[in-house]
């Protein structure tokens, strides 16, 4: 590979797109070309080095399903066993789902469990207490419906099976049942274990103009390790990729999981109802793509302020990984790994399909018309004199931290009867694909984008808004008791709205519920230790004249 070139391109994609650093490794034949470009950190202006270690989010799926699958190559766990019969005390709102939930069903994200496992806390015993706490949890959609992104999770739940089938903790076992296998000494599972002057700093970009600014956020909780928290090289992470090449096999030749696992792993696959963005199937911890008829393997992930992308191309004996201090941004990967992929003779990476105007004349758009919403997430679908329009309701908080305003809107543009593309709305989003679906009773029940699905709402609507002036004692107590809130908002209630004053000691909430005393006993259970609140009726959609 010619990395003088690239890595001189990749300096000028970086620049263009306000990201920091970049860190790059291919894997051809057993051997492995690596390079960085940038800066660790914007404000220190040290520079990144093939030996920086970054936050890798969701690609830390794939390491977790490659531990799992010792576990089955040893005849102590079964993919398709209830995971009662590892853990008795397990159970969800859904009997069903209780019953027959599988390790499958978790590794192909078709469990469908809602993600409400509120704050399980940063000790040992984190995984038995999101156990415990999805007790009630519902059904996102039916136990293997359809395919449905489980960011934390679907993968915790498996760890938990794994640290009762082995008597020892998801950390240690990955160290010794994995990454020393491996020989990733320089890849780790939780935070505190990095050497801070080896590691990337995260970042956001709020503007092209403002660049890129040190995330406040400095990691993930610990409730997403075994999804999103393993830190790593891009060294490292071509040595995991290397297992998926050689049948199983580390580079050094020890044997990770077996062919017949590394099969299961690849092969075992559900369609992916968005099949565009990412990839038409997923396996067991892989993402599968189609590029022009070639099978490609992908694991991609991120965290507040960092990104990472691998590509397996086993047709080619070829990976590719790109490791990141800001992003995800998709046309970034795109245009970087074509260059690289250029040098190889492989495949490029497919661009998106083009809409089809004629199909847009011809559509019943009231089949798509609707609210689709889960804790955290709402989208709202209406038609348009142009065709169909879709509003995302960002996450109050998330606003507030990117400094993005709290409703988006996008249209949508139609590729089939339900795929549509949805043009970026400004200069920091990349044009994306939806999937509107599932019309077996009347009007789609599921809307399916960046993996994640949202089911149709209910038609009961709650009308009172209900706004929450609060005191501010705790900053940084405060907006994290919001943010944790917010992904525990009873079933029909929408949070509008969440700003602070300049000097950040008041804070105004607006709830859209049944009642103010429900949402004055739903705040207080989160915010009270960091506030005093005083709480109102009011039409948030005309209020004028807040409480002083």
């Amino acid at each position: 590979m010619t990395t003088t070139r690239i890595r001189a391109r990749v300096a000028e994609l970086l620049a263009e797109y306000r990201i920091p650093s970049a860190a790059i490794g291919v894997l051809r034949d057993g051997e492995i070309t690596d390079f960085a470009v940038g800066v660790k950190n914007v404000e220190t202006r040290e520079p990144a080095t093939t030996g920086t270690i970054y936050q890798c989010g969701s690609m830390t799926k794939t390491w977790t399903a490659l531990a799992f699958m010792r576990f089955v190559d040893e005849g102590r766990a079964d993919l398709d066993e209830p995971v009662r019969t590892y853990l008795p005390e397990f159970r969800v709102a859904d009997p069903e789902t209780t019953a027959k939930v599988t390790p499958r069903h978790l590794l192909n994200h078709t469990n469908g469990i809602e993600e409400v496992f509120g704050d399980p806390g940063e000790g040992d015993d984190v995984y038995e207490r999101m156990i415990e706490n999805i007790a009630g949890a519902p059904q996102v959609h039916p136990l293997g419906h359809t395919h449905g992104y489980s960011a934390a999770l679907g993968y915790a739940i498996l760890a938990r099976v794994m640290e009762a089938i082995d008597g020892r903790r998801w950390d240690a076992l990955m160290r010794e049942r994995l990454l020393g296998p491996l020989g990733a000494a320089d890849t780790n599972t939780r935070n505190d274990q990095v050497d801070a002057t080896r590691a990337a700093t995260g970042h956001l970009i709020r503007s092209l103009a403002e660049g890129p600014i040190v995330s406040p956020l400095s990691h993930l909780p610990r409730s997403y390790g075994p999804g999103g928290n393993i830190t790593s090289t891009v060294r490292e992470v071509l040595t995991m990729a290397h297992v998926f090449l050689d049948d199983g096999r580390a580079p050094d030749g020890t044997r990770i999981i077996s062919s017949k696992s590394l099969r299961e792993m690849m092969e075992s696959r559900v369609p992916v109802p968005d099949p565009y963005l990412f990839g038409p199937e997923w396996a067991l911890g892989l993402i599968v793509c189609d590029w022009d008829g070639r099978t490609v393997y992908a694991s991609d992930g991120s965290t507040i302020g960092q990104n990472s992308r691998l590509r397996i191309l086993p047709g080619s004996g070829l990976a590719v990984a790109m490791l990141t201090n800001a992003g995800p941004r998709d046309d970034f990967y795109k245009r970087v790994f074509n260059e690289v992929l250029a040098e190889f003779g492989a495949p490029a990476v497919p661009a998106l399909p083009e809409p089809d105007p004629a199909l847009g004349r011809t559509l019943d758009l009231s089949r798509y018309e609707g609210v689709y919403e889960r804790p955290g997430t709402r989208y709202e679908v209406r038609a348009g004199d142009g065709g169909l329009q879709l509003t995302y309701a960002l996450n109050p908080v998330e606003a507030r931290l990117l400094g993005r305003p709290e409703r988006v809107e996008h249209e949508l543009l139609p590729i089939s009867e339900t795929h549509f593309l949805m043009p970026p709305a400004g200069p920091l989003d990349d044009t994306q694909t939806v999937a509107i679906y599932d019309f077996e009773h009347g009007p789609a029940r599921y809307l399916h984008t960046n993996c994640r699905v949202t089911p149709r709402a209910s038609e009961e609507h709650t009308s009172m808004q209900v706004i929450a002036v609060s005191a501010i004692s705790d900053t940084d107590g405060f907006w994290n008791s919001i943010k944790t809130a917010y992904a525990r908002l009873p079933k029909g209630a929408r949070w509008t709205m969440a700003v602070a004053s300049t000097d950040g000691t008041r804070a105004i909430n607006i709830i859209a519920h049944d009642s103010v005393d429900g949402v004055l006993d739903f705040f207080e259970e989160h915010a009270a230790p960091f506030a005093a609140t005083e709480y109102f009726e009011a039409d948030a959609a005309n209020a004028v004249g807040l409480p002083a």
